[in-house]
């Protein structure tokens, strides 16, 4: 069964052009595990800080061999550092 991944990030107008390479690295990878189906990344109207990533994978297992591969958490500790604070995750099957 298919998940969805909601990755949800507070990125600050003032560090965007520092991150963005960081994400986009971390979206590269992602496209190259298997599992992956699908990503967008969604950023508020009315708070352009709060990026929002759905991200669509095979299975719950697919997407967990990437939440723990040392290669996603080395990107997303880089990221992390750099907006100063965690990505929070939330997955979703269809029902």
């Amino acid at each position: 069964m298919s998940v969805k991944a909601i990755i949800l990030r507070q990125v600050p107008v003032e560090i965007t052009e520092k991150a963005t390479p960081l994400l986009i690295e971390l979206r590269s990878c992602a496209l190259k595990q298997p599992g992956y189906i699908s990503g967008e990344t969604l950023i508020r109207v009315d708070d352009p800080k709060e990026h929002l990533v759905i991200s669509t994978w095979d299975s719950l297992e697919h997407w967990n061999q990437w939440l723990q591969s040392p290669q996603r958490a080395a990107i997303q500790s880089r990221v992390d550092a750099c907006l100063g604070e965690e990505t929070l995750y939330q997955v979703y099957y269809q029902s």
